[in-house]
């Protein structure tokens, strides 16, 4: 609900397509420079605790926009600087929340577990953005982000619930474990980096995401394109912001329950390709019915990479390095579409909508060719190579 309240306040805001890329600036900066050292955190303090706070901070920052829009103060810097705070928050969030699921799970039932990860957020991204476009023509624009806040509780309770979770914190070869008290070493960052360089199935997919979402960010104008193009008001928004999930959803759900998934790396391209294309798609429509289709199609092609390359990634990394490939990957799979945004906004206001939209297609598409072509180890990935996670059955 939240971040396409944002995207429509800033329509609301601002008619130019530019202030897009403030909002991908907002979100960058702070995941670059902080994502490393979040990382790291997360491989050597209590993955579960960092969640406890980092989620505790951006319910504060859902409170916080709310506050300021109900009582009609909200400015484009306020909603900026609110957007960087939680990125912050984000880049030590996410490598620790995502290192959690390799630690509960069995090796031989990640790829369902990532799966239904998937389809956990797929929901929300269903209902989150068409319940958005309800609230926001109801009650206001800012209870969507005062329902935001609330539903970090369940969150919360989720994680208390969660209990004590085991995790590899070193490679000392006199002790497997380390103390939970330990301070940071900050020249423990390069190992991470040292590792997916030497991992070219890590390298590959971690550099398609980047320049598939950078090109084909183009959702990020979807307000512009509701309001301007098709003419549409808040509920129609609604429907297209959840269009995209409602693919992702369907899709996650048929990985979550394929076991034995082969020819990994050649449906992974495949899944990206169809991103880029039905952006291309999405980009040339001028009908609300093809848009949503073209939306859908974008979501269902999405969802088969990101459980995929999420897949790939996790099995072929050690506990002990996970939050710092994982926060690396956080600079590849944010900045991408954070950048793209910027550069959207950028040809959008230069140009017009539509050309931004169906260049960044056409951009993810040979990305793809690209990669494919590049990285063989991608392209004739199995999947029933060795795994180096998951908690030993």
């Amino acid at each position: 609900m939240q971040i396409w309240a944002i995207f429509w306040h800033l329509r609301v805001l601002s008619s130019d397509p530019i202030v897009v890329s403030g909002i991908g600036i907002a979100k960058f900066l702070p995941i670059l420079a902080f994502a490393l050292v979040g990382g790291l955190v997360a491989d050597t303090f209590n993955r579960r605790t960092i969640a406890l706070v980092t989620q505790t901070i951006m319910a504060l920052i859902a409170v916080a926009l709310g506050l300021l829009t109900a009582f009609e103060h909200v400015q484009l810097w306020e909603i900026y600087v609110l957007v960087a705070i939680q990125a912050t928050a984000m880049s030590f969030d996410s490598p620790a929340r995502q290192s959690l699921v390799p630690n509960l799970v069995p090796q031989q039932e990640l790829a369902s577990a990532f799966g239904l990860q998937s389809i956990a957020g797929d929901v929300g991204a269903v209902v989150g953005p068409a319940l958005s476009g309800v609230v926001i023509a109801t009650l206001g624009l800012q209870w969507t982000y005062w329902i935001n806040a609330i539903s970090f509780v369940a969150v919360l309770i989720a994680l208390f619930l969660m209990g004590p979770v085991d995790q590899t914190r070193s490679l000392d070869p006199r002790k497997k474990r380390v103390p939970i008290y330990r301070k940071l070493d900050f020249s423990e960052i390069p190992v991470g980096i040292h590792f997916i360089l030497k991992q070219p199935i890590i390298l590959s997919s971690m550099l398609l995401d980047f320049f598939a979402t950078f090109f084909s960010s183009a959702n990020t104008l979807l307000p512009f394109v509701a309001r301007d193009i098709l003419n549409v008001g808040a509920i129609g928004y609604g429907w297209l912001s959840a269009a995209q999930s409602m693919g992702s959803v369907f899709v996650a759900l048929v990985l979550a329950q394929a076991t034995h998934i082969r020819k990994q790396g050649k449906l992974l391209l495949w899944g990206v390709g169809l991103f880029g294309a039905a952006t291309v798609v999405f980009g040339f429509s001028r009908s609300f019915a093809l848009t949503m289709i073209a939306l859908i199609l974008l979501g269902s092609g999405d969802a088969v990479s990101t459980v995929l390359r999420n897949t790939i990634r996790q099995l072929q990394t050690p506990d002990e390095l996970r939050g710092r490939m994982l926060s690396i990957n956080q600079i590849f799979f944010s900045g991408g579409p954070q950048l793209g945004e910027v550069e959207a906004g950028i040809v959008a206001s230069a140009v017009s909508t539509p050309f931004a939209i169906i260049s960044g297609g056409i951009g993810a598409v040979l990305a793809v060719i690209f990669v494919a072509v590049r990285y063989p180890t991608l392209r004739n990935y199995n999947g029933d190579e060795e795994m180096k996670a998951g908690v030993r059955a």
